[in-house]
């Protein structure tokens, strides 16, 4: 049981996460240059059901012409460090350096995991989250160049799926998650499908190794 997490300290135990997520919490911070440390159990959880997903007719086409190389896991920092940096549009993060330190820990476990987009090999776009037992915890996502996050993310959909996943929480909502087909459900809801989901013995690598990924596992749109 979670029996000793507490604000203002900057070493987060990796236990300690796992252990938050398989009780429906996780970790934030004020700003990413805050000190502190708060977990956080909404009342209202954002997911999406792998087989489930919509995708509109511009990034269908824009699929259709593979514009970027995507690899797992060959630069977990560069996209945390991506997920972490304020943009013109996002001017603040919730990632500081205790929340980034102790997912590249969870990395090196084997428990948290990355989705690139690289054009002319610069890393343009990303995710990363954490898996345990069928459930894949979404934490962030980044975008340099148009769409690249979006690819990522109908990459790890795809991985999600083929790995015997049954759903990729999203923690919140947001209206570009919803175009995907994420959708709502209260706290209550979300501990009953967590609960089950952890008990799924599911492999983000059953599509693949970590590396740059097959061309011909690219995400099409024939597939949704």
């Amino acid at each position: 049981m979670i029996n000793n997490f507490q604000n203002n300290y900057t070493k987060i135990d990796y236990q300690n996460v796992l252990d938050a997520y398989r009780h429906g919490l996780f970790p934030m911070s004020e700003d990413n240059n805050s000190s502190d440390i708060f977990w956080v159990k909404p009342k209202i959880r954002g997911i999406i059901d792998p087989c489930k997903v919509t995708i509109r007719k511009k990034l269908k086409r824009l699929l259709n012409k593979n514009p970027y190389i995507l690899k797992t896991n060959t630069d977990f920092i560069g996209v945390i460090e991506g997920c972490a940096k304020p943009t013109k549009n996002r001017e603040n993060t919730w990632i500081n350096p205790s929340i980034r330190d102790v997912y590249i820990e969870l990395h090196y476990k084997g428990y948290a995991h990355s989705i690139e987009c690289y054009s002319h090999n610069e890393l343009v776009g990303g995710l990363y989250g954490v898996a345990i037992g069928g459930i894949f915890f979404g934490e962030s996502m980044f975008s340099k160049s148009t769409n690249a996050s979006k690819i990522a993310l109908l990459h790890l959909i795809e991985r999600l799926k083929f790995g015997n996943f049954s759903i990729l929480d999203t923690q919140f909502i947001t209206e570009h998650l919803k175009t995907f087909g994420a959708y709502e459900i209260d706290q209550e809801s979300f501990l009953i499908i967590l609960k089950k989901a952890l008990l799924i013995d599911a492999n983000f690598f059953s599509i693949g190794p970590p590396g740059e990924l097959n061309i011909k596992l690219y995400p099409k749109s024939n597939n949704y």
